[in-house]
């Protein structure tokens, strides 16, 4: 086995399966591949590994869509707090939202990926893709790409600025400040939301997408018209796009942190976060009451996706975990990313999962790799 597909790091007792999956994970992909592990059980890290060229446990590299994972934290907690509530209309924390037929979405239809406003007719530029407030901006008076409420669709790149925008209404924080100041801080987590300049030297650029020859046919038959919703939505119709992919490689995105796509983290991190949610971390009390988390967690959109032209599964601002991995029992809530990273929590188990690769996976998140690593950890707490 060459050195690199070794692993490094430590599991706890009972956990030493995970060690040789994540071996067997390592060995499997093509010369290049690296990535992080970590899961704790009642707030103790029980797995922490890593491997592949250049990469450590400190790493940091862009987690994607997993970052709506602690953006919508952010939420819950606001929930949680009476300050806002789910089933008031977005327009009456944010009045402009209101023009162009979206005066009856409620916040918990926009946090379900049921408002219909997945991007902007001529899209974003890079400059405001980094900026949530100016994506909320340009969107106040967008018009839906559906009725509201008809259906679901992923909102891909900008539910964390529109839900953002929210928070800012009610806190006059943005999400990235009232995140760094409930959530990251305290808890000391290693996932930013805007990513201090001081951090830099941790970051491993993240890499493109290597497919197999195999492989590559399935990528070409995903491709879809920049036009459609699915390019809408992922900016791909913007005069100056640019891919998906580098997006974490610019350091405007790492230092404006979008809520959507533009966390910075390591796999402590991922998994930190949802170990401080259900479980607490280091003394300190859990974030979310279990209730909360229930609700958060409660499948309220399910069956074909607009946007990602399969079936899908969410909660309010996270994926419905145990609909996409069986193993995990019934109210697991996390969220994936497009590098294939993966995070989530199991209320059920007192489990927290956390996996970060610095490639591109092919065809983006919830990897197969994931999934044999998840089972591995949950196979290992039951």
């Amino acid at each position: 086995m060459p050195i690199e597909s070794v692993p490094q790091g430590t599991v706890a007792e009972g956990f030493e399966p995970v060690r040789e999956v994540f071996a067997a994970t390592l060995a499997e992909e093509r010369e290049g591949h690296a990535a992080q592990l970590a899961a704790y059980v009642d707030g103790r890290r029980v797995v922490d590994l890593w491997g592949g060229p250049e990469i450590t446990g400190d790493s940091l590299t862009g987690v994607f869509s997993s970052t709506k994972g602690a953006a919508h934290l952010a939420v819950a907690l606001l929930v949680q707090d009476g300050t806002l509530d789910l089933d008031e209309k977005v327009s009456h924390y944010w009045p402009e939202f209101a023009a162009e037929g979206k005066a009856g979405i409620t916040l918990r239809d926009l946090l379900a990926h049921r408002s219909g406003v997945i991007g902007a007719d001529d899209g974003f530029s890079l400059e405001e893709l980094a900026d949530d407030r100016r994506i909320a901006e340009r969107l106040a008076g967008q018009r839906p790409f559906w009725r509201p409420g008809t259906a679901f669709g992923y909102h891909g790149l900008v539910i964390g600025a529109l839900t953002g925008e929210v928070v800012r209404r009610v806190t006059d924080l943005t999400m990235q400040e009232f995140y760094e100041a409930r959530i990251r801080a305290p808890y000391g987590l290693d996932f930013y939301m805007g990513l201090p300049e001081e951090q830099e030297h941790r970051v491993l650029p993240t890499l493109p997408m290597d497919p197999t020859p195999e492989q590559q046919p399935e990528l070409d038959a995903a491709a879809v018209s920049p036009e459609s919703l699915p390019g809408i939505a992922f900016n791909e119709h913007a005069s100056d796009a640019v891919p998906l992919e580098t997006l974490p490689n610019f350091r405007a995105i790492r230092a404006g942190g979008p809520a959507s796509f533009g966390g910075m983290a390591s796999a402590r991190g991922l998994a930190g976060m949802y170990a401080a949610a259900i479980s607490g971390l280091d003394g300190k009390a859990p974030l979310l009451k279990p209730d909360t988390a229930a609700e958060f967690a409660q499948i309220h959109s399910v069956g074909y996706d607009l946007v990602a032209r399969q079936h899908e599964s969410f909660g309010l601002g996270f994926q419905a975990e145990a609909d996409i991995y069986p193993f995990l029992g019934a109210g697991s809530f996390g969220h994936a990313g497009a590098a294939g990273s993966v995070a989530f929590a199991d209320p059920r188990a007192a489990l927290s999962f956390g996996y970060n690769r610095r490639r591109c996976a092919v065809l983006g998140g919830d990897t197969p790799e994931a999934a044999r690593l998840a089972k591995a950890v949950r196979d290992c707490v039951a």
